[in-house]
């Protein structure tokens, strides 16, 4: 029940950094997601953790294990949010971490391996259009001249973010650890899907990870007056929008037996007066697939439609690639793993796939992986009303805690326990 209430009190602590009225809004490099961050480099010294900021503005906390040279056991996932988001999507993963090191606190244990738990900045694509940028830093896999200039809604560039955060987005290769190598890393997540309510699981083990390739079009028509240009003379750049976006659910409905499935998030309309013919058009499209063919079948169907429509309206379109990630598959090993911890501890579970990205995809590149999912009410996600109840994440903590140690090794210290920023010497 104490931890029950103390992990209910860390997540709640957490989610009062908030800039928004409905949901939760901490988008990536503002300031309450600044705040959040320091605020859980704060927990996590209570902790007794070494707590430091990367580069990129990830957060990682380490504990000491009885040799600090071994690999260490990680576990990770992110504390920012899209625009009126839910109270859980990351950051149960960052609190169960965090809830796992007070417990292991509790009871003396100090693991052979070193634990770190990471909170990867900018996994949400809401604010640049570009996902899990502090997992892609730490694995070596930033385009930075491709992503410098990126800009968010109010035309603030990531590189401008950084600054505006004590960052240098020119040092940001210095956060990367590709040359590292983790005894094992997990993330624990809301499952954002509707599969384990419906089949009434209390865990989902992840198999494999859908990725996406994401475009903005620039759609450049002619502004004109709304009742003085004839139907027939008008160049609008939004009716072109409008039908590129519609082809796009056609071409991804024909691709439903793959899972892909295509989204246009974002339309900005210049200069978005009622009586003026659109001139412009901003379209952020989002493509995914756990098939590269499928999502690319898909992706030359967009081609396809934006050369049809040029043609058909005369207007100048622009496609430019944000990304484009391959979807990965995650260790067999470490699911089983996971299988048979579930099964000694009575927990239902099923293998499945997962639709949305996540950091862990970019850390199959230092180590097996694990993603444990927890059930999503109604499947809800990105959403205010998102909510997981409190018993199935402790469900998904207490399997997590067993996972990490397994991989970890776990002795009792008979002695007093100590603070663990200092290796155990036995």
């Amino acid at each position: 029940m104490e931890n029950k209430q103390r992990y209910q009190a860390l997540l709640d602590n957490i989610n009062q950094y908030n800039s928004g009225t409905k949901g939760i809004t901490r988008v990536a490099y503002t300031n309450e997601e600044q705040a959040c961050t320091h605020a859980l480099m704060r927990f996590c010294k209570d902790a007794k953790m070494n707590a430091r900021l990367d580069h990129a503005g990830n957060v990682i906390a380490r504990r000491e294990g009885k040799n600090p040279n071994l690999p260490p056991v990680v576990m990770g996932s992110h504390i920012d949010t899209v625009y009126h988001g839910g109270k859980y999507d990351g950051v149960v993963g960052v609190t169960a971490g965090l809830e796992i090191i007070r417990r292991l606190n509790d009871k003396g244990i100090i693991t052979d391996h070193p634990i770190e738990l990471i909170a990867f900045a900018c996994e949400e694509s809401s604010r640049f259009g570009i996902s899990t940028l502090g997992s892609k830093a730490m694995t070596g896999k930033i385009n930075k001249q491709k992503y410098r200039h990126l800009k968010d809604r109010d035309g603030i560039t990531l590189e401008k973010a950084f600054s505006l955060c004590a960052l240098d987005f020119d040092a940001i290769d210095e956060a990367d650890r590709s040359t590292e190598r983790f005894k094992a890393f997990f993330e624990l997540h809301i499952e954002q899907g509707p599969v384990l309510e419906m089949e009434k699981k209390q865990i989902g083990i992840v198999t494999g990870i859908a990725a996406p390739a994401r475009f903005i079009i620039k759609i450049f028509g002619k502004a004109s007056h709304s009742g003085t240009t004839p139907m027939n003379m008008r160049s609008d750049a939004f009716l072109g929008a409008a039908e590129i976006a519609l082809a796009l659910e056609t071409a991804a409905n024909q691709e439903k037996a793959s899972g892909t499935v295509a989204t246009v998030g974002v339309l900005d309309v210049v200069p978005g007066a009622m009586n003026v013919v659109p001139g412009e058009v901003e379209m952020k499209v989002d493509i995914r697939s756990t098939s590269t063919e499928s999502r690319q079948r898909v992706v030359n169907q967009l081609e396809q439609i934006i050369a049809v429509i040029k043609e058909k309206r005369q207007l100048v379109i622009e496609r430019e690639e944000i990304s484009s990630e391959e979807p990965v598959l995650l260790s067999p090993e470490v699911g089983q793993s996971l299988k048979e911890l579930c099964e000694e501890r009575g927990l239902t579970f099923t293998f499945m796939q997962s639709g949305a990205g996540h950091d862990a995809m970019n850390m199959t590149g230092l180590g097996p992986v694990g993603l444990i999912f927890v059930p999503s009410k109604d499947g809800l996600s990105h959403h205010p009303d998102e909510h997981t109840e409190l018993e199935d994440i402790l469900a998904g903590i207490d399997l997590l805690e067993a996972a990490v140690l397994l991989y970890a090794g776990a002795a009792t210290n008979p002695f007093h326990w100590r603070d663990c920023n200092e290796p155990y010497k036995g």
